[in-house]
């Protein structure tokens, strides 16, 4: 248990269909998540990894368990006041960009600067990100790499406590999923938000904090990691 826990998950079951169509995808998680944390969640397809993260983020609701974030408990909460925990205290970053293909790279991030009350800088944020010279292109006209940078910004500039990523390298080359994983590792030292990336790559967890790993619904794996590597010298 990590001394300061931002994201605390206790007794989560989650399951879909009813009779015998029924599936448990997610049977008894309890877990936590240090404040300023990277945490790495592994698992195979259909171990019930984008599920926890859906209920973690709100757009799901749980069969059973807590899901606390930040001092605030997930599941005592109204629809109104899950997307008021959705607009203040989440960023979350997908595979696929879905960026807006009509507005520019600081469009797209401006949308959702207007959701908080405390944004970061654009300007700042767009430089950090590598993408002020590309401020004014449209998505269409920047590389993957870079339209999932603008991903990250969009879910950054929120200035939220929480970023989570479902396998925010899925749809990347080799050198460009290094890049965007040394930019994860910027975005926690520089803005000191909790980080929980979902992903199937094995090396990604020795860039971690913490690992979890699920498997058939269940945890099977819940370590801290004495020693992390940078993300510039993973290898997979």
């Amino acid at each position: 248990m990590p001394a300061n826990p931002y994201l605390q998950v206790s007794g989560l079951c989650k399951h879909y269909g009813e009779g015998e169509a029924r599936v448990s995808v997610l049977h008894d998680v309890s877990c936590a998540v240090g404040a300023g944390e990277i945490c790495v969640l592994l698992g195979p397809s259909g171990s019930g990894k984008s599920t926890f993260l859906n209920l973690v983020g709100g757009l799901e609701a749980a069969d059973a368990g807590s899901i606390t974030v930040g001092g605030t408990e997930l599941t005592a909460l109204t629809p109104k006041q899950l997307g008021e925990y959705r607009r203040d205290k989440l960023g979350f970053v997908f595979q696929f960009y879905n960026l807006v293909p009509d507005l520019t790279i600081r469009e797209n991030i401006e949308v959702t600067a207007h959701l908080s009350a405390n944004p970061l800088a654009i300007d700042n944020l767009l430089r950090s990100l590598g993408l002020y010279e590309h401020r004014a292109k449209f998505p269409r006209q920047v590389s993957g790499g870079q339209q999932q940078r603008c991903a990250i910004g969009r879910a950054l500039v929120k200035n939220p406590g929480l970023l989570l990523c479902d396998e925010p390298t899925g749809a990347l080359d080799y050198q460009t999923s290094k890049e965007i994983l040394e930019l994860m590792e910027t975005v926690n030292r520089d803005f000191g938000c909790t980080i929980v990336i979902v992903t199937h790559n094995d090396a990604i967890k020795h860039m971690a904090h913490r690992v979890l790993r699920l498997r058939d619904g269940q945890l099977v794996e819940n370590v801290a990691n004495a020693e992390r590597m940078r993300a510039r010298d993973l290898t997979w």
